[in-house]
């Protein structure tokens, strides 16, 4: 809605005039409803005024009875509605004198005489389309129709009786009238539909905009969510509310722990630790990124990913190694990334897991069974800068990977267990090629 703090005399009067009868809790069509029907009033107000005034200044072949009454019937009614805030029966009365009392001062005469004055009551059908509605304005346009047929049908058959008289009025005083009576009523509503197309498309450019924003703020949900769930756990879950847990009888997990972070976090201010870890992780999350593999979590200063989750990579075993050797030398050659210098622990196990979303809120995307158990085992049992693999992946990766000779060590829960240390791709200059303690 339009309203003019400040501005010219006219600016003013508009501004109180369309919203007059306003209330707070109004709804925006509701608003434009008034504000069209208050305005119509007015316009029409002012012109009857200045019909008025015409009529005196011509003298007494002009009564002005009839133009005063409208204006009377129309300043009450608004009157009325201003102090009962009741719009439906403002809406319909005030629309219904718009119809008839055209029609009444023209029946005085004939359509030539009266300057086709029933030329008003379209105010009518055009009021209720722009403030009712669509299917409710057909009957109000019927009305109109009927009463200008009847009309014209009386005049046709009153035409030798009224035409015969010598009327008081000039044939060319008769003529600017209609004139004027053609110029200001469609005038007025040409404003009407003007304002009312002006306010719809301020109304659409409005929900254009919010829907461009709820866009943003979805795009926004749909990163956010992605960087918590794989692609496919996302959409299913926006989906449906059911338990999501999957089986997969063969994926590759890899956990990778930082070498004695507590102790050279001990000396860090707490910005300076996050700084760190959110450098290593970063590159690392654009390393699992580059191989196709699904980061699953960071847990303290432990960092989790698996394939095999999805169809994105057909060898994600051969995946992993090769992202477990690209974090192995860059903590070893970016320092950049790796100020302190530190080293990691990998651990790599293949088989059966089962992968699901926890809880309600704040939910994670999680795997469990024998596969990370191993994983996360032999990773702890590993030594700086040793990437170490269970038999299952040292199997899918022999021919195209060296290793160093197999170890067997002991894993609590689990008795002793053969690992086989990843050295790199075969053909390749190894980064650390002298075998293990």
């Amino acid at each position: 809605m339009i309203t003019y703090e400040t501005g010219s005399t006219p600016q003013r009067f508009l501004a109180r005039l369309q919203n007059a009868g306003i209330e707070p809790g109004d709804s925006e069509e509701l608003r434009l409803n008034k504000s069209l029907l208050m305005l119509a009033t007015g316009f029409a107000s002012v012109a009857i005024m200045i019909w008025v005034a015409i009529y005196l200044t011509l003298g007494p072949q002009f009564s002005t009875t009839a133009p005063l009454v409208f204006q009377l019937l129309l300043a009450g009614n608004m009157l009325l509605f201003i102090r009962t805030r009741n719009f439906d029966f403002f809406r319909v009365t005030q629309l219904g004198l718009f119809l008839f009392l055209p029609f009444v001062a023209q029946w005085s005469g004939t359509i030539i005489s009266t300057s086709g004055v029933l030329l008003w009551a379209l105010l009518g059908p055009i009021g209720a389309l722009l403030c009712i509605g669509v299917r409710q304005s057909v009957g109000w346009f019927i009305a109109w129709v009927v009463l200008t047929a009847l009309s014209g049908a009386a005049d046709w058959y009153l035409a030798d009786t009224v035409f015969g008289k010598k009327s008081n009025v000039p044939v060319r005083t008769t003529i600017v009238f209609f004139a004027l009576n053609f110029i200001a009523i469609s005038t007025i509503i040409y404003l009407l539909l003007r304002r009312s197309i002006a306010e719809r498309r301020k109304t659409l450019d409005s929900l254009e905009l919010a829907h461009k924003q709820i866009q943003i703020e979805q795009e926004r949900s749909e990163k956010l969510l992605l960087n918590i769930l794989p692609g496919s756990i996302a959409d299913r879950l926006k989906t449906s509310d059911k338990t999501i847990a999957d089986g997969f009888a063969d994926v590759t997990v890899m956990f990778a722990d930082i070498v004695n972070f507590t102790q050279v976090a001990a000396n860090m201010s707490p910005s300076q630790v996050f700084a760190m870890l959110n450098r290593i992780f970063s590159a690392f999350d654009e390393l699992a990124e580059q191989y196709g593999l699904e980061k699953i979590k960071t847990i303290g200063d432990a960092y989790m990913v698996a394939g095999g989750l999805d169809d994105n990579v057909t060898n994600y075993s051969a995946a992993i190694a090769d992202m477990a050797l690209a974090m192995r030398d860059l903590l070893r050659r970016d320092f950049a990334i790796n100020s302190s210098h530190l080293e990691v622990r990998i651990g790599i196990g293949t088989g059966p897991i089962v992968a699901g979303v926890l809880g309600k809120k704040k939910f994670i995307y999680d795997l469990w069974g024998d596969t990370v158990n191993i994983a996360s085992r032999i990773t702890s049992e590993g030594v700086p800068g040793m990437i170490q693999c269970d038999t299952m992946t040292y199997h899918r990766l022999a021919s195209s990977f060296d290793f160093h000779e197999p170890q067997t060590i002991y894993l609590k829960g689990k008795g002793n267990m053969t690992v086989y240390r990843l050295v790199g791709r075969k053909g390749a200059v190894a980064e650390d090629s002298a075998p293990w303690a």
